[in-house]
């Protein structure tokens, strides 16, 4: 086969699939993928029964559930978690975890966009970090909805990875001066500076290239056929403990940023 062909054979889909599952080695390490301290898991704890309740047997889908992070937060709520991933680096860090914590967590391969569950079947959908990646939000958001059982509930919790404000900038900034004088402490490397101008190259292609903004993504579910749509933009109190595993000013450049959770109900 040409080059010419695999090129054309090889789109954004698979170039997105192919990062998250070279990312999943060193996913675990990073302060906001995973769960560092008992604070922040009590703290996502508190957001995910502000907006959905407890479990009590409820079947949730956790959508690019990568390592499990969200569906260990959700069984600890009690309810019966399915995780769908389409990395399966990812997935088998996950079966791993679950496994050794003795989890009852169901992970499966699937697509986040075309999940292939049965319709109407899941009393709630949770995704984290996942809407700024998609390539067809729109058709997603319907796909989201099927799955649903009427008056079942959707949870995105997402953010503008794109636009920075000011203050995030300066902080941002000043975190970066630290780290190279050694007066901060260093982040933990998460990938190579290839797969950083991979990162790069995908957010400037797919639909939110310009930034999910809260609004846009609820405007989004809307069309979808969602109603009571809410968007929450209070997410301080996780922020603050995560900021616990970042120097001073790496902590304060999360807290500026625009990051939120949607709720959003199927009629």
């Amino acid at each position: 086969m040409s080059d010419t062909l695999d090129r054309q054979n090889y789109n954004l889909r698979d170039e997105i699939k192919a990062y998250w599952s070279e990312r999943a080695a060193t996913f675990d390490l990073s302060p906001g993928h995973e769960i560092f301290s008992e604070e922040e898991r009590a703290a996502w704890h508190r957001l995910f029964l502000k907006h959905l309740g407890p479990g009590g047997g409820r079947a949730a889908l956790d959508l690019a559930s990568g390592t499990g992070v969200i569906s260990h937060l959700l069984d600890d709520l009690g309810f019966k978690v399915q995780g769908l991933d389409w990395a399966e680096p990812m997935l088998e860090r996950a079966r791993e975890k679950a496994r050794k914590r003795g989890r009852a967590i169901r992970f499966g391969l699937g697509d986040a966009e075309n999940t292939m569950e049965p319709d109407g079947y899941y009393d709630v959908v949770v995704t984290r970090h996942l809407v700024w990646t998609l390539v067809d939000p729109a058709a997603a958001f319907v796909e989201w909805q099927r799955v649903l059982r009427p008056g079942g509930t959707l949870l995105v919790v997402d953010g503008d990875f794109v636009n920075t404000s000011t203050l995030e900038r300066l902080f941002s900034k000043l975190s970066a001066w630290g780290q190279r004088l050694g007066f901060l402490t260093a982040e933990t490397p998460t990938g190579t500076l290839q797969m950083m101008a991979t990162h790069r190259s995908i957010l400037s292609r797919v639909h939110f290239s310009a930034g999910a903004r809260a609004d846009d993504v609820a405007n989004l579910l809307g069309k979808a056929g969602f109603v009571d749509i809410e968007i929450d933009r209070d997410l301080r109190e996780i922020h603050r403990t995560q900021a616990r595993n970042w120097n001073f000013f790496k902590g304060l450049a999360r807290q500026c940023q625009h990051r939120y959770a949607i709720r959003a109900r199927k009629p």
